[in-house]
């Protein structure tokens, strides 16, 4: 893990990305311990309520839970969650700023999908 401090995004926020993204690599799978908020602020050398601030995130989104007096677990289902997530979002970070480009480049629609399919292509040659 890392934060980067230069970054417009709050430092809670990197912080709970990164969990998440590691929940969703399966680096820390469904029913298990995740690092303290102690563990993550002494790595990061951060306060630890601000990693507490981004573990609460992932709480309220119900990726993780705590067990009292032992700390943060993975919640059953969290890969799950966090691919719906990631699928609604899909659109407006990707698809829409992808359209916007290409109409200003006065792409077709039957050319980008054409570079769509070269990527899908690309990405399964084993090259």
């Amino acid at each position: 893990m890392h934060v980067n401090p230069d970054l417009d995004k709050p430092i809670f926020i990197q912080i709970a990305e990164q969990l998440e993204d590691s929940i969703f690599t399966k680096v820390f799978p469904e029913e298990t311990k995740i690092p303290s908020t102690n563990e993550i602020s002494a790595l990061l050398s951060i306060n630890p309520h601000t990693v507490l601030k981004g573990m609460n995130l992932l709480v309220d989104e119900e990726i993780i839970y705590k067990k009292r007096g032992l700390g943060m677990f993975v919640k059953e289902g969290a890969v799950e969650r966090i691919r719906k997530k990631r699928q609604s979002q899909f659109y407006s970070q990707y698809i829409a700023a992808l359209i916007r480009e290409a109409s200003k480049l006065q792409m077709t629609k039957k050319e980008i999908i054409l570079l769509i399919e070269r990527g899908f292509e690309d990405e399964s040659d084993p090259d």
